[in-house]
């Protein structure tokens, strides 16, 4: 069987080397803060090619060239395609639908998983799902807080969340 082929490429961001990695170089399959927990799992990184000047790598620069300016495209506008179950899929895309500069809780995505799925979902589940999510930062698992408001759980590091939310206008 063949392995297939890895490509990846680096940014340098205001907090942090950032790795994004591609399959088939239009559709984003991870970006990650380097040495995140998690780092590229999922990723046969044996079979990487180090590459820049990929139509996917291209978009996806200039994206976070905008959201580290302070204005950030549609995340729409992306051709994502993170790797996961049926489950992890759903909070990842519950995730896109928290606006820039706010924030919600696990029990929300919970809701908003189980309104879409038509099953019951625990923000403890959610949790799980939104710590192995793949593309950093532009799926904005740094905006999901503790019931209480309080900074909890991100694969990045605390402080690195703190930074996104805090270059967001996000009061903490």
């Amino acid at each position: 069987m063949l392995k297939s082929q890895i490509f990846i490429d680096t940014y340098l961001s205001p907090v942090g080397k950032l790795v994004l990695a591609t399959r088939d170089a239009f559709s984003l399959t991870g970006l990650w803060i380097d040495g995140q927990k998690y780092f590229c799992a999922g990723l046969d990184m044996g079979n990487r090619v180090c590459q820049d000047n990929i139509p996917v790598f291209n978009a996806t620069k200039r994206w976070l060239d905008a959201y580290f300016a302070g204005h950030p495209g549609n995340i729409y506008d992306l051709n994502l395609s993170p790797t996961g179950g049926e489950f992890r899929q759903s909070v990842w895309r519950a995730l896109c639908d928290i606006p820039y500069g706010t924030t919600a809780t696990y029990g929300d995505i919970a809701q908003m998983v189980s309104v879409c799925t038509g099953r019951a979902t625990s923000p403890r589940a959610v949790g799980g799902a939104i710590g192995h999510n793949p593309i950093s930062i532009i799926i904005p698992c740094h905006r999901v807080v503790g019931a209480n408001g309080n900074l909890v759980g991100y694969a990045g590091g605390l402080d690195i969340k703190k930074k996104l939310l805090m270059a967001e206008g996000v009061n903490l």
